[in-house]
């Protein structure tokens, strides 16, 4: 889709730093990381949010989830542990309406703290 961010990130049409890429997706670096991880995962295919997942979207799916832990490792953060999310909805914190995984880690994510 010519209008949505990730697509033309994907598509090197907008910088971004990569972190990881393989044949169904792409990771690169959240531009307003919550910890000292925070890397996005998108499938290279457009698809609008985890809502719309449907049977033909499985491998992408778990691409995405095989990304994450090829980002965790590259990190250093796959021992101590991570958190991944996928956010629903703009209510649920979702900004850009594509698929992306949220990978984040390097701090103590426990909740509650403590």
């Amino acid at each position: 889709m010519s209008d949505c961010l990730f697509c033309r990130i994907v598509a090197g049409e907008v910088p971004s730093t990569a972190v990881h890429e393989a044949e169904l997706v792409y990771a690169f670096r959240d531009l307003a990381p919550v910890a000292p991880t925070h890397v996005l995962v998108v499938p290279k295919r457009h698809i609008v949010g985890a809502d719309e997942i449907g049977p033909e979207d499985g491998a992408d799916v778990a691409a995405m989830f095989a990304a994450a832990q090829t980002v965790a490792e590259a990190e250093g953060i796959a021992e101590r542990g991570y958190r991944t999310v996928f956010n629903v909805g703009r209510q649920a914190g979702q900004s850009v309406m594509h698929l992306h995984l949220h990978v984040i880690g390097g701090r103590d994510l426990a909740w509650p703290p403590g």
